[in-house]
């Protein structure tokens, strides 16, 4: 059996999260120092008591979703639970590097903390959101934001998450258009994203470009020998990759999880173990993938039930 390790993006954070595993495990709690000790936050009380205000802002959300799943991840590998993939949506392909090799824990930690920073502190001065378009073809959702831009509003689909999902993100005002262009064109349903930023688009330029400058001062690895799959074109990363470059891009690329998914199903992947706050990446897989063998790992309860179960 082929088994994936998942991990969540900016979105799924929540106060209080990973704080019954941080309370029963070391093993968590070592990573939580080690977190605070690299980045000067105090990330246990950012994860666990808020406030939601200061949780909510690009700068700490990022480190705090990292840190959560690494620290679950940590546990896991001393139980030497083991997956031969990993991807992450998002900030999340900053655990799948780690988890891969590619990154050390300390210099995954130092780039996300400053990829936070920059996407958060860089952005034009114009008030964005982003909404998740259910049950309508990602063509369709192309065309409808091509018509809104041609008229000078900017909105563009920046995280293909599912055949039947697609997060479109923009200016407010365009996205407000486009969510009520997408209901008459027969979209089941619309939701507004926890997230206030253009992320993934051409928005973010400064903040790609200021962040490319953080990666060329890091040294990345050859990898351990899991593959670990890129957001921008949902295959794994290889030795003749450039890492630098690719993760700058990956700030203002779409996120293609859609093509991740198709080639986890091509290669046989048949389990998928979410690691961090949240469901939603099972939740994709399993719209695409409903044979899939799916687990959450986001509290001590399905922590405990996962480790018994001794899958």
């Amino acid at each position: 059996m082929k088994t994936a390790f998942l991990f969540p993006g900016q979105g799924a954070q929540t106060i209080g999260m990973g704080k019954d595993i941080y309370e029963k495990y070391e093993d968590a709690k070592e990573i939580y120092e080690k977190v605070e000790q690299i980045t000067g936050i105090n990330i246990k009380e950012l994860c666990f008591n808020g406030p939601e205000e200061e949780l909510m802002k690009t700068e700490n959300t990022q480190i705090a979703i990292l840190t959560t799943s690494l620290a679950i991840l940590n546990i896991l590998q001393k139980k030497e639970i083991k997956a031969e993939y990993a991807v992450g949506l998002s900030l999340g392909e900053y655990a799948a590097l780690i988890y891969g090799g590619y990154l050390s824990f300390e210099n995954g930690i130092k780039l996300i903390q400053k990829r936070g920073y920059y996407m958060g502190n860089y952005l034009p001065n114009e008030e964005y959101s982003m909404a998740a378009i259910i049950g309508l073809e990602s063509k369709k959702i192309e065309e409808i934001c091509n018509k809104i831009r041609k008229k000078g509003k900017f909105v563009i689909p920046a995280n293909y998450n599912c055949n039947v999902q697609t997060a479109i993100s923009g200016i407010t005002e365009a996205v407000d258009i486009a969510i009520e262009e997408l209901k008459k064109a027969g979209a089941r349903k619309i939701v507004k994203l926890k997230t206030s930023g253009p992320f993934h688009t051409e928005k973010l330029q400064k903040a790609s470009e200021l962040f490319s400058t953080e990666l060329k001062k890091v040294s990345f690895q050859k990898g351990n020998g899991v593959k670990v799959i890129k957001n921008i074109d949902g295959m794994p990363y290889t030795k003749n990759d450039d890492l630098q470059e690719i993760l700058s891009k990956h700030i203002i690329n779409p996120v293609r999880f859609d093509k991740t998914i198709e080639f986890m199903k091509e290669q046989g992947v048949t389990r998928f173990i979410e690691i961090g706050p949240g469901k939603a990446l099972t939740g994709f897989i399993k719209k695409d993938y409903p044979e899939a063998e799916l687990y959450n790992i986001n509290n001590l309860e399905n922590l405990e039930n996962f480790i018994n179960k001794g899958v």
